[in-house]
């Protein structure tokens, strides 16, 4: 169902897989609109156990979009430099292909919520918490359950 990495030589392990997906500064998130566009938007995010989830407003283009069609691809680019005499890039990617769903749970949200303020503010968990109290009523957590994850590198 997937296809192979062309470059197989460029493909990176499962570590590196597990690396980008946990240390990834943010994603983009890809979505088809209903006319067949391609719809991809920078989101945080937070990622544990094959599941990738981010927060958003409760309503918005991203939603409808999951509703219509939940089939998604997140891409994660990590270290980056301008190999600029061989006119190439060193890079690690990874990209996750999965199935999005609106959290229902509140559980769930509230843990993914946590794991974000985790991730992004670890020096401020207590204002954190105290901040998804007064405005967690207010968003809405989605899950990509990974269906399948591939890395690619480039060193030299």
């Amino acid at each position: 169902m997937f296809r192979e990495i062309r470059r197989s030589d460029r493909q990176g392990d499962n570590e590196l897989v597990e690396r980008l997906l946990n240390e990834g500064e943010y994603g983009v998130l890809s979505i088809n609109t209903e006319d067949g566009y391609a719809y991809g938007v920078p989101v945080n995010f937070t990622y544990t156990d094959k599941k990738i989830y981010f927060h958003c407003a409760k309503v918005g283009q991203k939603l409808d979009l999951i509703k219509n069609n939940n089939k998604v691809s997140f891409c994660i680019v990590g270290s980056t430099k301008v190999l600029a005499s061989s006119f190439s890039t060193a890079y690690e990617s990874v990209i996750a292909f999965g199935k999005a769903t609106i959290v229902e749970d509140s559980a769930e949200s509230i843990s993914a919520l946590r794991m974000l303020i985790e991730k992004y503010s670890p020096d401020y968990l207590k204002e954190g918490n105290e901040y998804i109290e007064k405005s967690g009523k207010h968003t809405l957590v989605v899950r990509i359950d990974i269906e399948h994850a591939a890395a690619k590198k480039r060193t030299d």
